[in-house]
């Protein structure tokens, strides 16, 4: 997303924009003595040097025209003369142009048409604002006409041409007020169609009124922009020369009368009342404790932690005297604890705990909840049918799941961006449609970014801007001017796709425009030095205008710089703009992507070593790179997920067998088994995604590489506790009897564990981004697949197992029988000692957790630890780097850290309008616009007032508007713009072709149209708007009109696509835009909220205005996601943790137990988004589908020993010891070594995101769902524990049935 900071904005400037500063200027000193060619003499004159030279009123310094330059340009004579009286006519059309002028004049009829002819140049830019226009034109009015201009102007320095003398030199006395005045009037007047200021275009970005003047007063060579001649200003005079610097009464800006806009005059008494917002505060709410700042949820979560933890520790010592004196006191009863306590001793790990004969006349029975009972119930019947039809239950499972996997037929892969990320009800796609539908797509992107490698490792790049770098620039640009791409048949080149603003050239970014992209212009017009040149003069050097006849900001064909120091530049930016179409599959777009692939194999095969070879730098990109490199990406990690499915194979099939032993390991190994279940895993995954296929869900490449893994490691939690459980039962027991009490052991656990992750799988499906809907769709149904294959075909499968087993066949190779050796060596499987992590935690791990110095300890640290994670969850930044997606190796990678270092420009912002009304009855037109007379709260003056606080408003300028510029355009003023001829038929400015033949009637000699008028006068205007049909028949001609010298306001090519003509004639335009462009976006926060505050800036704007406004940007799409990522991951977080609550209620009717196992999980999900933080792992759409795995995932941990805990008799401290040995060894062999194994190989990915999404969050995952399983839940359940369900029954007649153990 971040490469879209490719700009639109210099591309879409009106072409053919000559410098005003020349145009204007050039003339504007040739009414006064424009310069002359290479002076035959010239000579300083004094005061009295020229005959005739006074310095009083009424008397001119120059007068009349004494010749010409060879470039046409006309010279004024140098000669003194008393001011003339001009006839009514001449003295009528200067008081039309130059009110203050009265009376007699310095100027003849040719010098006042040669500077009308001049300002109109001008008029265009500066019409927004009255005050500054006419302090403009006061300026060249006094300069040109005055009859006093002898007090104000000496000529210094005069030249022969053709034998008569003419201006060379000028003193232009004036004061230091009217310098201010005129600047202040004008500083902050904007063109908007290149969305910047008009001193840009007229005074070099000037900075005040001095660097205004000295850029006017400097001298310019022939055909070079520029006076040509040294015009010195000066403020102050010798009292004896007789001279008085001019200081006409100038305008402000801010005088209402005169009606500047709040956008070229922020400084208004009507733009006071509504200043932009205070860019806000860094951070929130703040403590200062000393020298020490902290925020405010730190301190507060600090004291939190500090009450908790006293308050559990006064509770603990209290808790522990009471207890003290209690065991004192109790007197002996029936069943005393020492009865108890021998039930414990007796008990045998082997056995099931349902199934323990406790005292000579005591048994012990586990009252279980109704669920439970029935769930035991079930699977004791369901275990012994399967343990005799272990066939018929294999194949009848496997059938079902094969039928599933017949809907593979209509697999299909989703690999398209758009479709991935960005939900079908989003808000931001709809606007998108709504931008593609109405005026354009924005067009595609390819780019390359050309760098200096610094010298040291903490120097400073050295300039790109030498002579090599620019030649190396031009062969590379050569050769892809060269690149045919074949599409059908068809050989397509760059000019065949490339966006045309004028429909001639391409509208290519490259600092290779100021040359006309010729490489013979480069020496011709002075190489390096004329780059530079063209970056002070871009927007008015007739030889800086690119070939596609619009200026070139240096911005965006340059990086690596400071402020406007092009100079210092450390990277060309090459950009070529991309025709785009609406239908993917179009032609058009078709041509392009064909042509793209060219390119990048092309900047792969050759450009990168032409530019290495220079000790330069090289990245690229195309507009269908990421969609390739993501597809590349699926087989870039085949090999590490396979590695990682057989390391886990490997272990499984380890963990499953006996203890291993060089006489019967054969035998005693389950490598088919784990083998089997490795099959049906994949079974479940396969019948998953062929569900879904039958359904027209397509899948994702994410998918199939992620979901076996995951289904795998949650499904071998299962395969262990169902072999360890069976491998618990006594020998003495027939198969049915060990297969029948195993699951009504376990069954109900992995019941309640394995529904708890298929809901909180199901709730990520409510995640509107596609791809992790999708996700989690698929992985909730392969879960629940696994889930039934495992109690159903995996225990057929362990009945098969066993019964190879005791028949002495060979593992893998069950046809081989080996002899009855085995079965002597293995005998009393069912007494065989105690494994190694079953002693570590009856002898080593539960004692020291039983200690109440390590509970508090362990209670401790671990709320800290949570407590911190809370604080520590403020700092998750939401967003995915694009970099993260991609593959380490891809060349997209180093695009983006270049993207990142070296532009210094944002992506462009487009505020889009529906239904502006603009008909007379309306009020929408001065609701919009920001020149005279528009409202200070209009749309464009408030997208002024915002990019004056870029840091909060992501704004970086002033909008470029055709209604302004339209506006402008059909102004009377603006006499070069708006013109028809008599029949009312549109008259283009006389700088443009002709307008028909020389010689027919419309047409002057030299084929300039003549008989034009100007469109409107002013009484044909309304308060100087347009009425309703003048309006809609004027906009087409606006839309059509080039831009040129005459008249820089034309539409076509900057407005061609920002206004919808479709239906406009009803008075109501659908459709318009108006384009600005995001301050440098280099974080993926920065998008976020920039897209933030733009929602929020049109939203207020709307409701101010009453009329619907939306921003668009081509990264919003898939950006909004972030805007509530937070609110979307809280929410499903609290289902999926509600959810495996409710579960958890309904399965053990033990409010108590659901709420420990509750707080754990709440406990584990918040100690993973600390870890997020510390690893910086953004929250975005993956990790929240990852947070909301964890919560299944997690649960495995707790509900085994929960459940253990519940059925165990003792008291806390005993129950907890006897969970953890009967199943905290599964719980970590079967549970957490089974996912480390798995997941430590993800570690080796090629694609940074398995590493950071998946590598780093499962480890933190297992690590700590470890941790809070078997030590943090133990030690709470012995403090906090429900009460057993266990209950004594007396022995009657008999041993009692197993049946009367489990009272319901």
């Amino acid at each position: 997303m971040r490469r879209r900071s490719s700009r639109r904005g210099a591309m879409a400037a009106p072409p053919r924009l000559v410098a005003l500063a020349t145009l204007l200027f050039q003339v504007l000193f040739a009414v006064c003595a424009i310069g002359a060619d290479r002076p035959e003499t010239r000579l300083l004159l004094a005061s009295d040097a020229t005959s005739g030279e006074r310095h009083t009123e009424e008397y001119c310094a120059m007068y009349d025209i004494c010749g010409a330059r060879s470039d046409g340009k006309v010279l004024n004579c140098p000669y003194g003369s008393p001011s003339v009286k001009p006839d009514d006519l001449l003295s009528s059309k200067i008081q039309s142009l130059c009110p203050t002028i009265t009376g007699n004049v310095c100027c003849t009829e040719a010098q006042f048409n040669t500077l009308r002819a001049q300002v109109q140049q001008a008029i265009p830019f500066l019409v927004g604002c009255p005050a500054c226009l006419r302090n403009f034109l006061n300026l060249f009015c006094e300069l040109t006409c005055s009859p006093n201009q002898s007090r104000f102007i000496n000529v210094t320095a005069i030249s022969k041409v053709n034998n008569n003398l003419t201006v060379d030199g000028i003193d232009f006395y004036i004061t230091d007020a009217f310098g201010e005045g005129l600047y202040d009037s004008c500083k902050d007047v904007k063109f908007g169609t290149m969305n910047t200021r008009a001193l840009e275009f007229i005074g070099a970005g000037a900075q005040n009124f001095r660097e205004w003047f000295a850029f006017i007063g400097r001298r310019a060579g022939v055909n070079v922009p520029g006076s040509p001649y040294a015009i010195t200003f000066r403020p102050n005079v010798t009292e004896s020369s007789g001279m008085e610097p001019m200081n006409v009464s100038t305008y402000s800006c801010s005088d209402i009368s005169l009606g500047c806009s709040c956008g070229d005059c922020p400084s208004s008494a009507v733009c006071s009342n509504s200043a932009p917002p205070a860019s806000p505060k860094e951070g929130s709410c703040s403590v200062r404790i000393g020298s020490l700042k902290a925020k405010c949820i730190d301190l507060s979560l600090t004291v939190l932690y500090i009450i908790l933890v006293s308050g559990f520790f006064g509770w603990g010592y209290f808790h522990r005297r009471r207890e003290r004196n209690t065991a004192m006191r109790k007197p002996s009863s029936n069943v005393t604890d020492d009865q108890y306590q021998n039930i414990g001793r007796q008990k045998n790990e082997n056995l099931p705990m349902e199934m323990l004969e406790d005292a000579p006349h005591i048994r012990n029975g586990v009252q279980l909840s109704f669920v439970q009972g029935y769930l035991s119930k079930f699977y004791r019947k369901y275990g012994t049918w399967v343990a005799r039809n272990p066939i018929f239950v294999l194949f009848t499972s496997l059938a079902a799941v094969l039928l599933l996997c017949l809907g593979l037929i209509r697999f299909k892969v989703e690999t398209r961006p758009e479709k991935l990320w960005v939900g079908p009800g989003s808000r931001a796609a709809a606007e998108k449609q709504f931008f593609d539908n109405h005026l354009a797509p924005f067009y595609r992107i390819e780019q390359l970014l050309l760098a200096t490698v610094p010298d040291g490792m903490h120097e400073k790049p050295p300039s790109i801007l030498t002579d090599d770098n620019i030649k190396l620039l031009f062969e590379i640009q050569k050769k892809i001017d060269g690149i045919r791409a074949n599409y059908s048949g068809s050989m397509i080149s760059l000019t065949d796709i490339c966006m045309k603003p004028l429909g001639q050239d391409c509208a290519t970014q490259s600092v290779l425009q100021y040359f006309k992209m010729d490489p013979e212009n480069y020496d011709n017009n002075g190489g390096v030095d004329h780059v530079s040149y063209c970056f002070q003069h871009y927007t008015s050097a007739d030889a800086c205008m690119s070939a596609f006849k619009a200026p070139l900001d240096p911005s965006t064909a340059l990086g690596g710089f400071s402020g406007n120091n092009y100079s210092e530049a450390s990277a060309f930016i090459v950009t070529y703009p991309v025709n785009n179409a609406l239908d993917k599959e179009g032609n058009e777009t078709g041509k392009a992507i064909a042509w793209e692939k060219a390119f990048i194999q092309l900047a792969q095969d050759e450009l990168l070593q032409m530019v290495q070879s220079k000790n330069l730098t090289l990245s690229f990109s195309s507009e269908s790179s990421i969609e390739e490199e993501l597809k590349r990406e699926s087989t870039a990690d085949a090999i590490t997920i396979l590695i990682s499915y057989l390391v886990m194979f490997a272990y499984i099939s380890l963990t499953l067998g006996d203890t291993p032993r060089l006489s019967s390991f054969y035998i005693s190994s389950k490598v088919l088994l784990g083998l089997s279940g490795v099959v049906l895993v994949m079974l479940s995954v396969l019948g998953s995604v062929g569900f879904f296929s039958i359904l027209g869900v397509k899948s994702t490449l994410i998918i199939m590489e992620v979901i076996p893994f995951l289904v795998l490691a949650v499904g071998v939690d299962n395969m262990c506790i169902l072999v360890h459980a069976v491998k618990r039962q006594p020998l003495e027991l027939p198969l049915e009897g060990r297969i029948s009490n195993a699951l009504v052991e376990v069954g109900p656990s992995i019941t309640l564990a394995s529904l708890s992750e298929v809901l909180a799988f199901a709730v990520g499906s409510f995640i509107p981004m596609p791809a992790c809907r999708v996700f989690s769709m698929f992985a909730a149904l392969a879960v629940l697949l696994d889930f039934l294959l495992q109690v159903t075909a995996f225990v057929a499968l362990i009945v098969f197992d066993f019964l190879r087993a005791e028949d002495k066949r060979v593992d893998c190779f069950p046809c081989i029988k080996v002899s009855s050796s085995y079965a002597d060596s293995d005998k009393g499987i069912g007494r065989k000692k105690i494994g190694l992590l079953a002693r570590y935690m009856k002898e080593v791990h539960a004692p020291i957790l039983s200690l109440w110095g390590v509970k508090f300890l362990v209670v401790s640290v671990f709320i800290a630890f949570a407590v911190a994670s809370i604080a520590l969850c403020t700092r998750i930044e939401p967003g995915l780097e694009q970099k993260i997606v991609l593959p380490r190796d891809s060349y997209l990678q180093g695009y983006f850290n270049n993207v990142s270092e070296y532009l210094r420009i944002g992506p462009p912002l487009y505020f889009v309008v529906k239904n502006y009304n603009y008909s007379s009855e309306s009020r929408q037109t001065n609701q919009l616009c920001s020149i005279s007379h528009c409202d200070s709260n209009s749309l464009l003056n408030e997208i002024a007032k915002a990019s004056l606080v870029p840091e909060s408003s992501y704004i970086a300028k002033p909008a470029a508007s055709w209604l302004d510029d339209f506006l402008v355009w059909i102004s009377p003023e603006a006499f070069g713009c708006c013109r028809k001829f008599t029949n009312e038929s549109y008259c283009p400015p006389d700088d443009q072709p002709p307008c028909c033949p020389s010689g027919q009637a419309s047409c002057a000699a030299d084929g300039l149209c003549k008989d034009c008028t100007t469109c409107f006068r002013h009484s044909d205007l309304q308060n100087d708007r347009p009425s309703t049909s003048q309006f809609k028949e004027k906009l087409p001609w606006f839309l059509s009109a080039l831009p040129s010298a005459d008249c820089s306001k034309g539409g076509h090519g900057a407005y061609t696509t920002s206004v919808e003509l479709l239906g406009y004639e009803n008075g109501v335009i659908q459709a318009s835009s108006f384009r600005t462009y995001h301050t440098p976006l280099n974080k993926q926060v920065d998008y976020v909220n920039s897209m933030r505050a733009a929602r929020e800036f049109s939203s207020r704007v709307s409701d101010s205005l009453k009329i619907e406004i939306f921003p668009y940007s081509v990264f919003y799409m898939f950006f909004e996601q972030y805007l509530d990522i937070w609110k979307t991951a809280l929410i499903n977080l609290t289902i999926a943790v509600g959810a495996v609550f409710v579960v958890c209620l309904v399965m053990t009717c033990s409010f108590w137990s659901s709420a420990i196992i509750l707080l754990v999980l709440a406990m584990i999900v918040i100690d993973i988004l600390g870890v997020m933080a510390i690893l910086k792992i953004q929250l975005n759409a993956v990790s929240v589908v990852n947070l909301i795995m964890s919560v299944g995932i997690a649960v495995e941990f707790c509900v085994h020993i929960t459940h253990a805990f519940s059925v165990s008799s003792g008291d806390k401290d005993q129950r907890m010891k006897e969970a953890l040995v009967t199943m905290g060894a599964s719980v970590f062999s079967g549970i957490t070594l089974t996912k480390l194994v798995g997941v430590l190989v993800l570690c080796f990915s090629r694609t940074e995101v398995f590493v950071v999404y998946y590598f780093q969050m499962y480890l933190a995952l297992v690590l700590l769902g470890f941790l809070h399983g078997l030590v943090f839940l133990p030690v709470v359940l012995s403090i906090f524990g429900p009460p057993s369900r266990c209950v004594l029954v007396e022995k009657q007649e008999g041993r009692p049935s197993i049946q009367s153990l489990f009272r319901t």
